[in-house]
């Protein structure tokens, strides 16, 4: 039986011809893609999943659900942590705004603040969707002019009376979960543009794949904003390292900085520097 329809339906058991032997298997398989969906819907629901409490919620064994999660993260579900996993953002499920406000906040205030003090003598700056994005917003400098440009309307909200800085807010479609705008109106105005510096988030960043987002019409607008950014800096939590997200919209050596925490760790962070961008932990 193929691994796994996990947000379709149950697979029936095979029954028929076929020997006992096979029939307690393929009962048994259906019972694991059964405690394997419900593990991703808990994991999509409450943020993050704890081996402990799934396994007295299951009735199982913590190996067993240790062994699902292990399952779940070769098909890109789940990331496993110690203890429990997250779940994995996909053309299938993203996490909103509101959600993002809520996890991992005084990381991302660090990242924020570091990604800010890169601004350098930048006079026009992308700054893009997100919560991480939106706190690095808040941190720029007040006491210089300064013309932003961003797809995020929070991050228009945010600098909107703030004195010195010109806000430009892309015209499009805005999408529900983000406040965001995409689709061919927003990607057209930003072709127009040449930006010092852009500040980019993912859901996903890794060696082998570049930074990745679940939806095409994301990515389109973050990949027209680093073609059209002199110089382009990753802001974005340890979390994001090694997760792959369904649209693919530039490589890691397209990246001046990234930015992330000391939680990432150091040999790690080595590894993605010898692709081309200098690595800041804060």
């Amino acid at each position: 039986m193929p691994l796994y329809n996990f947000l379709q339906g149950p697979h029936r058991a095979r029954t028929g011809k076929g020997a006992r032997g096979e029939q307690v298997s393929a009962m048994e398989a259906r019972t694991a893609e059964e405690r394997q969906r419900e593990i991703v819907r808990a994991a999509r629901a409450g943020g993050s999943v704890d081996v402990t409490a799934l396994a007295a919620e299951l009735g199982v064994a913590k190996e067993t659900v240790r062994r699902d999660l292990r399952a779940l993260e070769d098909h890109g579900l789940v990331r496993r942590t110690h203890g429990g996993a997250y779940p994995v953002e996909s053309a299938g499920f993203e996490t909103t705004l509101a959600f993002r406000a809520t996890s991992h906040v005084p990381e991302k205030r660090r990242i924020a603040v570091a990604a800010a003090e890169l601004l350098g003598d930048a006079e026009t700056v992308f700054v893009d969707e997100g919560f991480t994005p939106q706190l690095i917003a808040e941190a720029l400098p007040r006491d210089r002019p300064l013309t932003v440009v961003t797809a995020s309307l929070p991050v228009a909200g945010a600098l909107a009376g703030a004195d010195g800085i010109s806000v430009l807010l892309l015209g499009g479609r805005v999408r529900s979960g983000t406040l965001a705008t995409v689709d061919h109106w927003t990607t057209k105005m930003l072709a127009g543009f040449v930006i010092d510096l852009a500040y980019i988030g993912a859901n996903g960043i890794s060696r082998e794949h570049g930074l990745t987002t679940p939806d095409p019409a994301v990515s389109e607008v973050k990949a027209q904003a680093i073609r059209a950014a002199r110089r382009t800096v990753f802001a974005g939590v340890h979390t994001k390292f090694g997760a792959v997200s369904f649209c693919r919209f530039a490589e890691i050596g397209a990246l001046e900085t990234i930015v992330t925490s000391t939680l990432l760790p150091s040999a790690e962070a080595h590894r993605y520097s010898l692709l081309g961008p200098q690595v800041i932990r804060v």
